[in-house]
């Protein structure tokens, strides 16, 4: 037993160690998002969209959220692999252990990533990444809640040769570090660079819907292993790449982003008559489905020319939208840092209330009437839960004037609402999608 707390501690302190990282580096990724629409619109090739960024983010948002509970799945299994089960004992201080870790962390990444597209229940939860019908840096902050789930197994081979759980936490960080850079439309072809590493010009092949580019260019750091495993193919100038999934998600709930697909492979799972295929659901390549469902449930046909979603909302409603996200961008900065001196409960309790708010952000974009007032009742939950929460748990730490200003800021909000959004189109129904 002290041997397990052991080990659940240093899963959690290395855990940990990536999400204040990460949380270190998100000036940095919005700085960099900043300027590539800077010179975006310089060059007149604007890439962004206000509605579809913010749901890229909130996805972010989302995954670091959950990821608090997911220790565990992340960290907490390979150490325990490690420390009971590893064939060596591999030195931490050695560097040709690091630069072997990071090819072959990447490699099991790669083939992580490319059953992410040729299983089903792995892209159930994969999917989130490539929803977005844009492509931009704010992309590649779209990563998904679920896929700690399984994608663990796929690191085994590393804990099994005894690569220690801080090389392995650090190198995972490298490698996502990496692939934020090409996620965009900015940079064209590199030359050399484009043969040996994943770049934005290999990446953007990697998201398209085209028959052409359909599942190619899964590396992380090194395309070297799409060109070794046959999965490689250049960017063709004669051949835009077009961006999304070919079920389009069509919303910007990004809980809906989470299990738009497992939803569906449950249905089929539930509606064949064949328990065979009840199992093969899961396990089959993206698109397959059992004979008997497809005839009387049959899937809508894909349109590469299809339009983008863009719901239409006034002004002063994107600016709403935008400055309440914004607001949860910040809290959450002080969650990921409060949350271990939390009780468990309360953890939960703040990260209900996170959710909730970027999922009613979310349904405000969509022009759903409806969010109107659950976007009244989470500015009363707001003021009501702060004074809640300083009142019962101390780690919290808010002052009386912090206190103040977010109860003053959420009544201001509310009085604020009904004017904005009254005079949008979402006051009269005018429901562009679905």
């Amino acid at each position: 037993m002290p041997s397990n707390n052991k080990q659940r501690r240093q899963g959690d302190e290395e855990s940990g160690m990536q999400e204040k990282v990460i949380t270190l580096a998100t000036p940095v990724f919005f700085l960099l998002i900043f300027i590539e629409l800077l010179v975006g619109l310089w060059r007149g090739r604007n890439t962004y969209r206000l509605n579809d960024a913010i749901n890229s983010i909130s996805l972010g948002v989302l995954s670091q959220v959950s990821g608090v509970f997911m220790q565990v799945l992340r960290v907490g299994i390979y150490a325990w692999l490690a420390s009971h089960i590893a064939l060596f004992k591999l030195p931490t201080g050695s560097i040709w252990v690091w630069l072997s870790g990071l090819l072959l962390y990447d490699l099991c990444y790669y083939w992580l990533h490319r059953c992410g597209h040729e299983v089903n229940v792995l892209w159930a939860a994969h999917v989130v990444h490539h929803q977005s019908e844009d492509y931009n840096l704010s992309t590649a902050l779209r990563q998904t809640s679920s896929g700690p789930i399984l994608g663990w197994i796929f690191y085994v081979p590393m804990a099994l040769l005894g690569y220690p759980v801080e090389v392995f936490a650090a190198l995972a960080l490298i490698d996502l570090l990496y692939q934020f850079w090409v996620h965009t439309q900015q940079i064209g072809k590199l030359g050399w660079l484009d043969r040996v590493f994943v770049t934005p010009s290999n990446h953007r092949v990697h998201h398209g819907v085209n028959d052409i580019y359909l599942d190619k260019n899964y590396g992380g750091i090194l395309i070297l292993w799409d060109r070794l495993f046959g999965s490689f193919i250049e960017e063709r100038a004669q051949e835009p790449v077009v961006y999304g999934t070919r079920s389009p998600l069509r919303s910007w709930n990004p809980l809906w982003a989470n299990v738009e697909v497992y939803k569906t492979l449950w249905l089929d799972a539930w509606r064949t008559q064949h328990w065979r295929d009840k199992l093969r659901v899961w396990l089959a390549a993206p698109g397959w489905r059992p004979a008997d469902v497809a005839a009387n449930w049959p899937s809508v046909s894909f349109d590469i020319a299809r339009p983008l979603y863009h719901p239409q909302l006034s002004r002063a409603a994107q600016v709403y939208c935008l400055l309440q996200f914004a607001i949860l961008l910040l809290v959450t900065t002080h969650f990921l840092a409060a949350q271990v001196a939390m009780p468990w409960l309360a953890g939960l309790g703040y990260a209900a209330w996170l959710t909730a708010g970027l999922w009613v952000v979310g349904g405000l974009m969509e022009m759903r009437p409806r969010y109107i007032a659950l976007e009244a009742i989470r500015l009363g939950a707001t003021s009501l839960g702060v004074w809640l929460a300083r009142a019962w748990f101390g780690a919290v730490s808010l002052t009386p004037l912090m206190l103040g200003a977010i109860i003053l800021l959420s009544l201001a909000s509310m009085i604020a609402l009904w004017p904005i959004f009254k005079r949008s189109s979402i006051m009269h129904g005018h429901l562009s999608h679905q």
